[in-house]
């Protein structure tokens, strides 16, 4: 099994109202992939308790099969969507990819 972990830090936004906004938003997408990529075995997605986190916003942890199914997942049209998303709202990002 291959564990897919990334960490996501928000760019800034004008008011907490607008940050927790697209954090829902972003949750909700990412989760969403499920329905549509049935190599993608597990997800889970978590949203730092502290709005104005130190460090990263959300985690994501998703499980494949195998390298291949975590390729299929890269470039999966749902998925390019859900990165169209991020590339409005993230600012920093970072990623391990590990067999478990």
């Amino acid at each position: 099994m291959i564990n897919h972990v990334v960490l996501f830090k928000l760019k800034e936004f004008e008011t907490p109202a607008l940050k927790q906004e697209a954090l829902n938003q972003f949750e909700s997408k990412l989760l969403a992939l499920k329905k549509y990529i049935p190599e993608l075995k597990h997800i889970e997605v978590g949203k730092h308790y502290l709005l104005d986190s130190p460090s990263y916003d959300l985690s994501l942890i998703t499980h494949f099969e195998n390298l291949n199914d975590l390729d299929i997942y890269r470039v999966h049209p749902e998925h390019k969507k859900v990165i169209d998303f991020a590339a409005q709202v993230v600012a920093d990002r970072a990623a391990v990819d590990y067999e478990f």
